[in-house]
């Protein structure tokens, strides 16, 4: 199994960076929404839906969302999306707290209709950040914290975890894993942030911003397991070998995208 995530990996890795560096703006909206249209695929079943042609109408349901979003994006207030999407997000905590205590989300209608404020928001988020002036250095340092999230807390909880961090939600995380996926986090701030040469203020925002988006990519990651553990099931899919589905791969950068380009918006702004 870690032979053949490895080797996923080396394949998705490298395509991630190449849509985000190679790919014009217009081409890098398409790229995405095509990434968020094969998750809806998974997450319609993560919706109690087993038939592939409801899972095929949700997937096309969400193309058609994306591709209006592709037309009308300019007049679209992402800042107040993020907003919108960050305070989803603090409610989707409360649920994965309280799991398994049923809230809104355990209906149908309700995931599917979380499914696409969440795809749909990671898109916005995604072209947003592709359009500033460091555009893809963003995107690049969002997808290391995401990543640095996931193998901080992968070798902290081998290593050292002890105590469950969300037993009823995913029994394998561990509170020791979290604390190394944030510290994993901050290094990267840091690191990035030097290497941009940023004044002093500036970098100890970056850096409080690197582990609030660590803790979102946690929560992201929490959330989907809480609706597989909730339809019984153990992976989103089977598309990638050794790590299941897309939704697999994309549902902590789901939760982060929002919470940093939120961030982002606000530094540009002090």
């Amino acid at each position: 199994m870690l032979k053949q995530r490895l080797l996923t990996a080396l394949v998705l890795a490298p395509a991630a960076l190449a849509g985000v560096f190679l790919l014009p703006q217009p081409w890098f909206a398409v790229f995405v929404a095509v990434a968020m249209v094969l998750g809806a695929w998974e997450w319609g079943r993560l919706a109690g839906f087993d038939s592939r042609r409801a899972r095929l109408l949700f997937g096309a349901g969400l193309g058609v969302l994306l591709l209006v979003c592709i037309l009308v994006r300019p007049w679209v207030p992402v800042p107040a999306l993020m907003l919108v999407t960050v305070l989803f997000w603090l409610l989707a905590l409360y649920w994965v707290v309280r799991f398994p205590a049923a809230g809104i989300w355990a209906s149908s209608l309700g995931r599917l209709l979380i499914g696409y404020l969440v795809l749909t928001s990671s898109w916005f988020a995604l072209v947003e950040l592709k359009q500033l002036e460091r555009g893809n250095l963003m995107i690049l340092l969002l997808l290391l914290l995401v990543w640095a999230a996931d193998v901080g807390a992968y070798v902290a909880g081998k290593t050292w975890g002890r105590n469950k961090l969300a037993p009823a939600v995913s029994p394998g995380k561990t509170r020791e894993g979290l604390w190394g996926g944030l510290v994993s986090c901050v290094l990267v701030g840091v690191v990035f942030g030097l290497w941009l040469e940023l004044p002093l203020a500036q970098l100890v925002y970056l850096v409080v911003l690197s582990l609030c988006t660590g803790l979102a990519s946690v929560l992201g990651d929490l959330f989907e397991s809480m609706l597989k553990r909730y339809q019984g099931i153990k992976d989103s899919g089977r598309m990638l070998p050794g790590h299941g589905g897309m939704l697999d791969r994309i549902d902590s950068l789901t939760a982060a995208a929002p919470v940093f380009v939120l961030g982002m918006w606000l530094m540009t702004e002090l």
